[in-house]
């Protein structure tokens, strides 16, 4: 009899470390500040243009909007054409440019610029930006574009008939922007700046502004998605050093919310941790699906016990009737079963759906 207790001793004492040693490894998973999180006020700026695209091999539009353009880029250019119509159309292509300028951008930086076409262009391949101004919201011109356009794609045309691969109306300038002032970005107010996370999470909202606090400078959590900091008087006139000390801090990473995402065009399946699974029952077409939970006794403590929900799937494809059987425990046990019996992708994802609707699926659902 004391030999039973000292093995269930032993295997409770196995269990408690099994236990612990997991909770040690997810704590050890850590992230930097600088990964996770973006200075309020630093952002990237768009910039948009319109411009002509030359040099094209009968691959241009025939609008008669890009002829009168060409005209007024010649007339800009000191050469006189009487009438628009003068200019041959398919040699050019009226397209709008694009950029993104990151912050902190300085006069003279270059950029990558997109252009595409506007009209009924075939292929901008092989053609030429002519000098093209890029203008903020408001109407400020911050950079000039020009230069060869890159489509990465290829289109062949002979007697009448054509062939593409890839995208040719679309295509990059390398390098083919240049900034025409600096961009001004100012770094918090007179004594705080505020981090904004990437992903809001009271947890990790929590997590940042203690570990600043303990380590650096006074902060506080505005919100799920917000901490301010106090700049030390210190580095009022360095915070760039502040700011590298506060984002090469480590953090330890949380739990992400349950969530299942679902893209219904090509069918894919995205499940998340921590998702579960209630007790359900669901006849969809043929399939008839039954959700059970049984309860597990596992001991968490010694003289203590907790209880753990354990999800069964049965799943029977028999048309009108519904048949108990055991399955597996898990969402992804259930789409991996679903998948074995040939459930299209729409029916699956009607399924998650009632789950969804009925409760029975513990997660967020996300359908893009």
């Amino acid at each position: 009899m004391k030999i039973k207790k000292l093995i269930a001793l032993i295997l409770l004492s196995f269990m408690i470390l099994g236990n612990i040693a997991q909770v040690e490894a997810i704590s050890e998973q850590t992230l930097r500040i600088k990964d996770i999180t973006h200075i309020k006020g630093i952002r990237e700026n768009q910039v948009v243009g319109y411009g002509l695209v030359v040099g094209l091999q009968n691959t241009g539009d025939n609008s008669r909007h890009t002829q009168m353009t060409s005209q007024q880029m010649l007339l800009s250019l000191g050469t006189v054409i009487d009438q628009s119509n003068y200019i041959q159309k398919g040699t050019s292509a009226a397209v709008i440019v694009t950029a993104t300028i990151p912050p902190f951008a300085k006069e003279g930086d270059k950029l990558d610029v997109t252009v595409s076409a506007m009209a009924d262009a075939k292929s901008l391949s092989g053609g030429v930006l002519v000098q093209t101004q890029l203008r903020a919201p408001n109407g400020e011109i911050v950079a000039v574009a020009q230069g060869p356009v890159s489509t990465g794609g290829i289109r062949a045309a002979q007697g009448g008939a054509s062939a593409s691969k890839g995208v040719t109306t679309t295509g990059r300038v390398p390098n083919g922007a240049i900034v025409e002032r600096d961009i001004l970005s100012t770094i918090g107010d007179e004594t705080t700046l505020t981090l904004l996370l990437d992903k809001a999470d009271y947890t990790m909202a929590s997590r940042i502004s203690k570990t600043i606090s303990t380590r650096i400078a006074p902060a506080k959590a505005l919100d799920g998605g917000a901490v301010e900091v106090t700049i030390p008087q210190k580095y009022r006139d360095d915070r760039v050093t502040f700011l590298s000390l506060i984002e090469n801090q480590i953090v330890g990473a949380v739990s992400e919310k349950a969530k299942v995402i679902v893209n219904e065009r090509t069918g894919t399946i995205v499940i998340g941790g921590n998702t579960k699974l209630m007790p359900a029952a669901i006849a969809h077409g043929g399939i008839t699906v039954t959700i059970q939970v049984e309860n597990e006794v596992v001991p968490v403590a010694p003289a203590q016990a907790g209880i753990i929900q354990n999800a069964a799937v049965q799943i029977n494809e028999k048309q009108g009737s519904l048949i108990e059987m055991q399955a597996n425990s898990s969402l992804s046990d259930l789409v991996s079963a679903l998948n074995n019996i040939g459930v299209t992708p729409i029916d699956l994802i009607a399924i998650l759906q009632a789950l969804a609707t009925a409760g029975s699926l513990q997660a967020e659902l996300e359908i893009i």
